[in-house]
């Protein structure tokens, strides 16, 4: 069994190539920009990762890891445009870059090549993996959606903010765990547990995305705590927090959201401390985890082969950075 840091350096290695033509320059050029910007590869590796755990990594899971890739890599060229980011890792974004309509193309392109690539895996395993790949597509696309939608609601319920981060992060963690599984040759039930394995793990992270941004130390994780606040993004934290404060302090809360005074961030953190929600975010990242390990343990596979997802998961719900 290889660890998520070897098989990491071992996709990178295959996947930092030319996947596209030369011309016309000006539409290639700018997905090989992106895509050497680089990246956690965390969705393509989980892919091989569910295979390897139930068998020796085939071809075909590279191929898929590769459009899963590609996949990903398309959302965030549009997800750029539609938040008119102008860096990512550090990096001009695309439209920034090259202009908004060639982003666009760019970003079209990259998910027509992402196909190009499920093409060309063994047609025994096509149909199966096709249909998942674009339900999860779908998928992403609606949690989008859900996701500026929710800019114009003054009040999110916590199960819909659940839901837009199933959707728009979890899924697609999910599916590529279950691809891979299918090239292994996992049976149904066994299959369907990874997918919840990787659901509720995709959920526990972004619960320590949104807990990090707030709580997180800025020297660990490379950028002013509290941009979320700042932005007036609905996270858990602050859904949880207007749901719970009451009298002066749901005043106050409500205030600092609407507005952009001095100090915002620390004031609005220390609504989040007496409300208690530092202590509710732990909490709730453990108890989807804790979900994410039954169905591990669940997957009728030897234990030693699960080593590997254990420690990618344990990382990406604890990490502080």
């Amino acid at each position: 069994m290889h660890t998520f840091q070897d098989l990491a350096a071992d996709f990178s290695a295959r996947f930092n190539i030319d996947h596209f033509p030369e011309s016309p320059r000006t539409l290639y050029e700018p997905g090989q920009y992106f895509l050497q910007i680089g990246g956690k590869r965390i969705r393509p590796v989980m892919c091989l990762m569910g295979n390897e755990l139930f068998d020796a990594i085939k071809p075909d899971a590279y191929h898929v890891a590769t459009a899963i890739e590609l996949f990903h890599n398309f959302t965030l060229i549009h997800d750029d445009i539609m938040d008119k980011a102008p860096l990512r890792r550090g990096m001009k974004t695309v439209h920034e870059q090259y202009g908004e309509n060639t982003a666009l193309l760019s970003g079209d392109v990259m998910l027509i090549k992402a196909y190009d690539y499920l093409n060309k895996i063994n047609a025994t395993y096509l149909h199966k993996i096709l249909h998942l790949f674009n339900k999860t597509a779908s998928q992403v696309c609606e949690g989008q959606q859900l996701d500026m939608d929710f800019e114009k609601q003054q009040i999110v319920a916590l199960d819909e903010y659940i839901r837009m981060v199933e959707l728009k992060t979890s899924v697609l963690i999910a599916a590529s765990l279950q691809m891979g599984a299918i090239l292994g040759g996992a049976g149904e039930g066994n299959a369907k547990h990874l997918y919840e394995f990787g659901r509720n793990l995709g959920i526990a992270f972004q619960v320590q995305d949104d807990y990090l941004d707030a709580f997180g130390d800025p020297g660990k994780f490379g950028k002013k705590v509290g941009g979320d606040i700042v932005a007036n993004k609905k996270t858990f934290l602050l859904i949880y927090a207007l749901e719970i404060a009451t009298g002066n302090q749901a005043e106050q809360l409500q205030e600092l959201i609407s507005g952009n005074e001095p100090g915002k961030v620390e004031k609005v953190l220390e609504i989040f401390k007496s409300c208690g929600v530092d202590a509710w975010a732990k909490q709730l990242k453990d108890s989807y985890i804790n979900t994410a390990f039954k169905h591990l343990e669940d997957t009728a596979v030897l234990s030693a082969r699960k080593k590997p997802l254990e420690e990618l998961a344990s990382f990406l719900v604890h990490r502080d950075y």
